[in-house]
């Protein structure tokens, strides 16, 4: 869960603006897209998954409609992501190419040890 750099307080996903003090939330995410074959598909899904550092994957088809969003959370592993992996698969047999776009949290400078 994000925070407010202002007041510290804990952020509504998607938020503009901290709902305790009003500040402007900096958007702190970045989007990567790769444009992969249907035979691909399911194997790009599984290579971003175990990167770690992604908090969502979006599988467009190749009109750019959203066919699949996955979110994906630290805890991710096995049996939970067996529906998602096979949901891909059946996308995957739909379309001849698709799009995965990629939402990775910005990094961000660590604070010190007992900064406040």
């Amino acid at each position: 869960m994000d925070t407010c750099t202002s007041c510290g307080a804990n952020l509504v996903e998607g938020a503009s603006y901290c709902h305790s003090c009003g500040a402007v939330v900096e958007n702190n995410t970045t989007s990567q897209e790769y444009s992969v074959s249907s035979d691909d598909v399911t194997k790009k899904v599984k290579e971003l998954i175990h990167e770690g550092n992604v908090s969502k994957i979006i599988v467009k088809g190749e009109d750019g409609k959203v066919l699949l969003e996955i979110p994906v959370t630290a805890g991710v592993v096995g049996v939970l992501l067996a529906p998602w992996l096979a949901a891909v698969g059946v996308i995957a047999a739909l379309a001849r190419r698709c799009t995965i776009v990629v939402v990775r949290k910005k990094k961000t400078a660590a604070q010190p040890v007992g900064a406040v």
